[in-house]
């Protein structure tokens, strides 16, 4: 089975910049303290070093 991530919403994205609130819908974070889980891939890693400061992942 593929490995898989839970990536959780820890901290607002209101003042960061619109490309970090992009990814994180594009994530499916759209509210606090939701967590997602997704595959652990090369594009999703990417999008998570993106938003690094605003999330927790856990494996």
């Amino acid at each position: 089975m593929a490995k898989t991530l839970k990536i959780t919403l820890t901290k607002s994205p209101i003042t960061y910049a619109q490309n970090q609130k992009d990814t994180l819908k594009a994530l499916g974070l759209t509210k606090m303290h939701k967590t997602v889980e997704k595959p652990d891939n090369a594009a999703i890693r990417g999008m998570i070093k993106t938003v690094a400061h605003l999330v927790t992942v856990a494996e």
